[in-house]
């Protein structure tokens, strides 16, 4: 079974540059040990929330941007491998390649892919979302993105991808849980929809919003707790 890494951070927007070139190094390492894809994406559209939101899950400054990146592995037991010989490769390391940004509020979990329509492609622009759902639904919750998730590729989304919860930490300051106000009895469902570009995606979320096909299915969560936002890609392999 494969394996997503998925990641949320607070960058000094000022860093951007630098954090390219740091995520760029980072998945040279990962890639040589057995890392099967990598994503890095820049905040671009990221919303306040009444409730929740991407900001608030890493306790954002107002001068950070928010980043929405995810790591693709064979298996979870390869994601492991791979872990214990880069914690031991100096180009990995502090030393030769420093984090930009707090890691200490960096939110971080992994999942199991449970949905994909479409591929990757590179660039484009990527709509992320992270949402509690009831470990009892998920069930349901996969009927709801068979049934959502076309409606996304016709209005011109070319890859979504939904995956549920494997194994998700609780952190000292911040955590999956914790961004999406998580009940006991809830699981973490991280999804992404990669479109063309910006215009495209802003065309087909508006055409989405007036499908009426969606409307007539409940939803099986609480959406008021989900987080989205938009997001550019600057690293997509």
């Amino acid at each position: 079974m494969s394996c997503i890494t998925a990641f949320i951070a607070a960058v000094p927007t000022a860093n951007r540059d630098v954090f390219i070139t740091h995520v760029h190094d980072a998945a040279d390492v990962f890639q040589e040990y057995g890392l099967s894809s990598a994503a890095e994406c820049w905040g671009d559209d990221v919303p306040e929330g009444k409730l929740t939101d991407f900001r608030r899950a890493v306790l954002a400054e107002p001068d950070e941007t928010v980043i929405f990146s995810w790591y693709g592995w064979p298996s979870k037991a390869a994601q492991e491998e791979v872990m214990e010989k880069v914690m031991s490769d100096p180009r990995a390391g502090p030393e030769q390649n420093p984090m930009p940004f707090d890691g200490k509020r960096v939110v971080y979990g992994h999942f199991e892919p449970v949905l994909e329509f479409g591929a990757a492609q590179p660039g484009g622009y990527v709509d992320g979302y992270v949402v509690a759902v009831p470990k009892d639904a998920r069930a349901d919750y996969e009927a709801f993105a068979k049934v959502c998730d076309p409606v996304f590729m016709e209005h011109g989304a070319v890859w979504i991808m939904e995956a549920w919860e494997l194994e998700v930490p609780d952190g000292k300051l911040t955590d999956f849980r914790r961004a999406v106000a998580a009940k006991p009895d809830e699981a973490i469902v991280v999804s992404w929809v990669q479109w063309p570009n910006r215009a495209a995606r802003d065309a087909g979320n508006a055409a989405i919003m007036a499908d009426e096909r969606l409307a007539a299915h409940d939803c099986p969560f609480d959406m008021t707790r989900l987080i989205h936002g938009g997001f550019e890609p600057v690293l997509m392999r």
